[in-house]
């Protein structure tokens, strides 16, 4: 993509860390913002920083994990603005411990979030982006999916986010190479950061 103004970013995981920092730059290139989070009084708190740079804001708390709530923020997204020109699928949790006393709850938990969540992403917002990109030969999407060094390097004490991880950058790899395979308009990236932080740490 090389032209943002008036173009559409569809960030998860907007309220805090790499999320709020992409939707700060969003807004100070012109575009508009959709901002989904999980946690309501941090989204308030930072989609007011966002319209407070003038920039068209959609507020919108989802769970991840969940698809109805992934496939009604695409919904509230394409209501508001159209299809997006970049979505970050970028919301991610985080469980430690000795992989065997990893809970159950915390693998559902850890894999909804990190890996579904990233899934849900791709399921929702590539076919819009697509459908955009066959309608308008000017039309430019691009996906980033956030991952971690915890993605290529596996840690101890860290199995169930090292798995997700990994899963995630497997997803981007393919997302990346299918794209290439229907459409020079829509590109796709990965994110690996290293320890930042961030909410999660």
């Amino acid at each position: 993509m090389k032209t943002f103004k008036g173009r559409t970013a569809v960030i998860t995981g907007a309220a805090s860390g790499f999320g709020l920092e992409a939707s700060r730059i969003a807004a100070r290139l012109g575009m508009n913002v959709v901002m989904a989070d999980v946690q309501q009084d941090a989204l308030d708190t930072a989609s007011a920083e966002i319209s407070a740079l003038g920039a068209p804001v959609l507020p919108f708390r989802l769970d991840v994990s969940k698809a109805a709530e992934v496939e009604a923020l695409g919904a509230a997204a394409f209501e508001r603005f159209g299809a997006p020109h970049f979505v970050f699928n970028n919301a991610g949790v985080g469980a430690g411990g000795l992989i065997w006393e990893t809970t159950l709850k915390d693998w559902e938990w850890v894999v909804g979030v990190n890996l579904m969540g990233v899934a849900h992403g791709i399921r929702v917002f590539t076919p819009m982006m697509l459908a955009a990109a066959a309608k308008d030969p000017g039309y430019e999407g691009h996906i980033t999916n956030t991952a971690s060094m915890a993605g290529l390097l596996n840690a101890p004490n860290m199995g169930v986010y090292n798995a997700t991880k990994s899963a995630v950058v497997a997803m981007s790899e393919t997302l990346y190479q299918d794209l290439k395979l229907v459409t020079d308009q829509i590109s796709a990236s990965l994110l690996c950061p290293f320890f930042v932080p961030t909410g999660i740490t």
